[in-house]
């Protein structure tokens, strides 16, 4: 490369790197001033202002141990700690393949019941919501039976089982809201 191609390069490289520094620096916060907004309070992207805490883990950040004491889930997970610890009890008896508690989703292994040695199941819990609601968790239930040739085949669940863990799920979260409810108030 001659000397007069090596200074165009360097150049155009100086160009790049000060329009990609500008381009960068606009990223930043606006300090300039939105329509209605007192100068140098607001943005296009903080019409109001305010300083905000910015987090990649949400509004709320990373909780591992526990929260505030207002913590309307109860715990540092990302879901409901009582759906989820209620879901962990009323599957207990299946293996677990995987859980995520940020994620809120259960998935168990498959299970064979000791006197139906020619069906298993499998489940995979979805817990949808931080707050105790019913509609705060669904269930997804698959049924395989053995076929004449003894492999594993899918089966048909009926609608109901799905609903009826559903509910057992429900009713054990509410059971262990009301003991730590209770728990609380002797203190």
């Amino acid at each position: 490369m001659t000397y007069p191609a090596l200074t165009r390069a360097k150049s155009t490289a100086a160009a790049i790197f000060l329009v990609a520094t500008l381009g960068l620096t606009a990223c930043g916060p606006s300090t300039s001033n939105f329509p209605g907004q007192p100068t140098g309070t607001g943005g296009p992207n903080n019409p109001t202002g305010e300083r905000q805490r910015e987090s990649i883990f949400g509004e709320e950040g990373l909780k591992l141990f526990g929260g505030s004491s207002d913590d309307a889930a109860g715990s540092g997970i990302g879901v409901n700690s009582f759906l989820w610890r209620a879901s962990l009890d009323t599957i207990s008896f299946m293996p677990l393949a995987s859980a995520d508690p940020f994620g809120g989703v259960i998935i168990t292994d498959w299970y064979r019941d000791p006197n139906a040695e020619n069906e298993r199941f499998k489940i995979t819990v979805y817990i949808l919501d931080r707050r105790l609601r019913a509609d705060g968790v669904k269930v997804a239930v698959f049924r395989q039976a053995r076929d004449e040739r003894g492999d594993w085949a899918d089966a048909r669940v009926a609608p109901a089982t799905a609903l009826q863990i559903e509910n057992a799920i429900l009713v054990r979260a509410r059971q262990l809201r009301i003991n730590t409810i209770e728990a609380s108030e002797r203190r």
